[in-house]
């Protein structure tokens, strides 16, 4: 990794999920302390219960209201969130990695962020097991210059979108958000096939998977110690009690 971070990073493990739409608030909570001071730079770690994250486009779109129905009726909460991009899913077979720090420069570094934290992340799948890089892939929902995804070494030809960044930034700070798809693809590549197909875009449903389609066996555990792992080399990582912030 070429850029310095900051001194350190408090780690928070969220026990478990807060709810599909107050996962995303809390986020953006988190962002108003980061960038007011009351808070420092940090890592919010949870396993997320099924949501389909739709981009403010896909909001615009004829055919959201029976996108959101095909969710529900999938099991999955259909939001539309804040940042940019189109729909993407993750469950409890997920990992996601809010990733917040003020910065007085927040908008200017935008662009640099998504390939720092991209490579970062398929540095961390790559030591995790996966032939992990950074770069769209054809086809692929919720597409992305700096997506993450795999290829199946038993077949060279067929890559899979791993992790899908979002990023949400603001006078003072910045939150930088990350769905990694560890296992149990199935459900994830149903609800995008129902909601896409509702809204009328074109994919390839091949480009859906998790990483544990390319590494049996691999688990949350395992991709977030990897994770952690490329985070410390970006900066001293300290422990931190999730309750603490949601202490009133």
């Amino acid at each position: 990794m070429q850029q310095a971070g900051p001194r350190s990073l408090t780690v928070f493990r969220q026990p478990s999920s807060l709810g599909a739409a107050e996962d995303l608030d809390f986020a953006l909570e988190l962002l108003r302390r980061v960038k007011t001071g009351a808070a420092g730079p940090l890592l919010r770690l949870y396993r997320p219960v099924p949501t389909l994250a739709f981009g403010q486009r896909d909001a615009n779109l004829p055919g959201f209201e029976a996108a959101a129905r095909a969710c529900r009726d999938l099991g999955f909460e259909p939001l539309v969130r804040k940042a940019g991009g189109r729909a993407a899913a993750y469950h409890p077979g997920s990992l996601v990695i809010d990733h917040l720090e003020p910065d007085a420069y927040a908008i200017a570094g935008a662009k640099a962020r998504f390939a720092l934290f991209g490579g970062l992340l398929a540095e961390a799948l790559r030591n995790a097991g996966v032939d992990a890089a950074v770069g769209e892939i054809p086809g692929e929902y919720c597409p992305g210059e700096f997506s993450v995804h795999g290829t199946d070494r038993r077949a060279p030809s067929h890559r899979i979108k791993l992790v899908g960044t979002a990023q949400r930034v603001v006078s003072g700070g910045w939150l930088f958000s990350s769905a990694v798809i560890v296992s149990d693809s199935a459900p994830i590549r149903a609800v995008l096939e129902a909601s896409y197909a509702a809204l009328g875009l074109d994919w390839d449903p091949a480009t859906a998977g998790a990483a544990d389609d390319l590494v049996p066996g691999l688990d949350v555990n395992a991709v977030e110690a990897a994770v952690l792992g490329a985070y410390g080399r970006y900066a001293a990582l300290e422990d931190g009690d999730f309750r603490t912030l949601t202490a009133p």
